[in-house]
């Protein structure tokens, strides 16, 4: 019997040593299949989310939930129209099961977006994609991730505290860089003589983002970064500022009310910057009320909403900076499975900085800046309509069939 054990013991042996061979060659061809894909980079994504699908070998190596939380569905409906299926589809191309990820939006309250990525590493989150409603509950967030030991990403506005945060957006000066150029060509093909300007900011109040569009368009426009601007500066072109205030929180209302009293006090007011398109149209409803015609008064945004390119095409707005959503909703995903296998994201993701505005507290962040487009008439067609951004029935209805047709939507 001592010697059959033994034997068998030695065939056992044998057996146990060919499948921990088998098992570290299995091993082996995991962490192969787990490295980042070679040239994946911010210029990787695609409409087609073909990229996703090389992120697989990487995803079966991490563990854990992904924690996504949206800030509202009122300042923006691209976060339930666009981020969050977008978002969906780029974690299931990559590999996920519908258990590994969880989508929540915090419907435009600090406290439940705090309370959300608080459940959501009480789940098991290993990263945290998030987008903070303000810098207050941003670094909120990044402190409890950070003291659970939870990666982070700060999802199209940034997060100036803690460590192990990266930032997924567009490169936000370079969103009001073309801003600013798109009001300037503007400003020549409209045919405004001596432009006395108005600029309308964004909510530079709870939102960095918000400063650094200020900086791309002022920057353009009369050659410094200074937010707000100061009432008489000019530029070499022949422009005079009348004023520079700031929308707070964003709120349209609010702005439409700041340009009615300006352009009151103001008449002589005959060009408009505004840091998106919902208070690009609230200046243009108040133009509209006092009767000033189409292509008379040039507007700005960004955004690429329904309402701005209504605008755009019946001639009230220059245009507006399109980001397209799928392009930051991979971008994020891939970044959130690549942290989430152990992993640091390649130089080729991490392809910018961003840094606290001035005056602002806080710390550089390595960033991925994706690259936005200036649109207008010329090439929505090939831009937000294509991409089915903006639905073209509901568009040309808004705006008019003559008005689609002359930008060659049809």
């Amino acid at each position: 019997m001592r010697k059959l054990r033994s034997s068998t013991a030695i065939v056992f042996a044998g057996a146990m040593a060919i499948i921990v061979a088998a098992c570290g060659n299995s091993t082996s061809t995991s962490t192969t299949s787990a490295t980042v894909p070679a040239g994946l980079g911010v210029t990787s994504f695609d409409s087609s989310f073909t990229v996703m699908s090389q992120l697989k070998g990487l995803h079966d190596a991490g563990s854990g939930l992904v924690g996504v939380i949206l800030p509202d569905t009122t300042s923006s409906t691209r976060y339930t129209a666009f981020d969050q299926p977008y978002l969906t589809k780029a974690f299931t191309a990559a590999g996920y099961s519908s258990s590994q990820f969880k989508i929540d939006n915090a419907n435009g309250n600090e406290a439940t977006e705090l309370a959300d990525a608080q459940a959501d590493i009480t789940a098991g989150a290993k990263v945290l994609v998030f987008d903070p409603l303000s810098s207050t509950v941003g670094a909120q967030i990044q402190q409890y991730a950070q003291s659970h030991g939870v990666k982070t990403i700060s999802y199209d506005r940034a997060t100036f505290t803690g460590t192990n945060v990266y930032y997924v957006s567009f490169d936000n000066v370079q969103v009001g860089t073309l801003i600013g150029k798109g009001f300037m060509d503007c400003v020549t093909a409209w045919g405004v003589s001596s432009p006395k300007v108005f600029e309308l900011d964004g909510g530079e109040d709870i939102d960095p983002n918000a400063v650094s569009f200020a900086q791309g368009y002022n920057k353009a426009i009369w050659g410094d970064t200074t937010t707000p601007e100061q009432a008489g500066k000019t530029n070499s072109a022949g422009y005079t500022l009348i004023g520079d205030q700031v929308a707070p929180g964003w709120v349209n209302t609010a702005g439409g009310n700041i340009f009615q009293q300006q352009f009151t006090a103001h008449p002589t007011i005959n060009a408009t910057v505004e840091a998106n398109d919902g208070l690009g149209n609230a200046v243009i409803a108040v133009l509209k009320t006092k009767g000033v015609p189409a292509k008379k008064i040039p507007t700005t945004g960004q955004d690429a909403t329904l309402q701005g390119m209504v605008n755009v095409l019946q001639n009230y707005q220059c245009g507006s900076v399109y980001k397209a959503v799928y392009l930051e909703a991979q971008d994020a995903v891939a970044i959130a499975t690549i942290l989430r296998a152990g992993q640091t994201p390649p130089s080729s993701l991490l392809n910018g900085t961003t840094s606290p505005p001035s005056g602002v507290s806080g710390s550089q962040q390595p960033a991925s800046l994706l690259t936005p487009v200036w649109v207008n008439a010329s090439n929505m067609k090939d831009t937000v309509i294509k991409d089915q951004f903006v639905d073209k029935t509901a568009l040309c209805s808004a705006a008019g069939a003559t008005a689609c047709s002359a930008a060659g939507i049809s």
